[in-house]
């Protein structure tokens, strides 16, 4: 479990970074728009290209990552449910009193 939570903050910690260099590259490319020649300006747009498929990678892998975890959250939720619904019930039971106290306080 720690090792999940490892491996999506360093995922997010990367996604960041691929989205900092997109940011970085087209406000390059915005700024000298005016002033680079036909050559450059394809070398810049072939590297927009290429940072944003990789950050779009990234950001899918990401989001799989994410389905994924919590698809097996919830299965993990359900069988302890069936497993032990009297304690699942208590719990709810519980989580609502403690709710209603604080909408009460208010």
């Amino acid at each position: 479990m720690a090792q999940d939570a490892a491996q999506l903050a360093a995922a997010k910690a990367q996604l960041v970074e691929d989205f900092g260099k997109v940011v970085t590259d087209t406000e390059a490319l915005l700024a000298s728009l005016g002033s680079i020649t036909g050559e450059n300006a394809a070398a810049m747009r072939d590297t927009l290209k290429a940072n944003l498929e990789t950050t779009r990678g990234r950001l899918r892998e990401l989001q799989a990552g994410v389905v994924e975890r919590a698809s097996g959250a919830a299965k993990d939720a359900d069988a302890y449910v069936h497993e032990n619904p009297w304690t699942a019930v208590g719990l709810a039971a519980a989580v609502g009193v403690i709710v209603g106290l604080m909408i009460s306080r208010r």
